[in-house]
């Protein structure tokens, strides 16, 4: 087991295990077996075509925005309070979330959406575990945090802190 970085040691893996099991699952359900696509024919193309843009646009933004905590090479001192992390907080996993959601969306794939649940699951019990480990480490500064930010629907209309 890995050293308590802040991360879930299994954290890694268990995401490129979904997106492999999601991807292939997505591919050949959308593309070649249409075992649970039936529902395309009731939503135009261009209406989940739109979704999935959104989805993908929301995406990048909070991966761009919230990518700031492990693309440098020194993480944040403290709690982030800014930019993506104002309005949720594990705005990294929401963004990949979302690109599920709007993949699925793209070709209405049943399986696609039954296969959204465990990777919610898994995402929330990282986040928890992930949390956990932010309380230990930054104690009420993490707590307050928690309070005025949604953990994965954005929190706009809350009160956040100028930072």
């Amino acid at each position: 087991m890995k050293k308590r970085s802040g991360e879930h040691p299994f954290g890694d893996a268990g995401q490129l295990i979904l997106l492999a099991v999601f991807l292939v699952i997505w591919a050949a359900d959308s593309f070649f077996l249409h075992a649970s696509t039936f529902l395309s024919d009731y939503l135009p193309l261009w209406i989940r075509l739109l979704i999935l843009g959104v989805a993908l646009v929301v995406a990048l933004l909070l991966f761009k925005s919230g990518h700031v905590v492990v693309e440098h090479r020194e993480r944040p001192e403290g709690v982030m309070v800014t930019g993506a992390f104002r309005y949720v907080r594990h705005p990294l996993y929401l963004a990949s979330m979302l690109t599920y959601l709007g993949l699925a969306v793209s070709t209405m794939s049943i399986l696609c959406f039954v296969l959204l649940v465990p990777i919610f699951v898994f995402h929330n019990y990282i986040a928890s575990y992930e949390e956990r480990l932010l309380e230990e480490k930054f104690g009420e500064e993490y707590r307050r945090y928690k309070k005025r930010t949604r953990k994965w629907i954005f929190g706009i209309g809350k009160e956040h802190p100028v930072s």
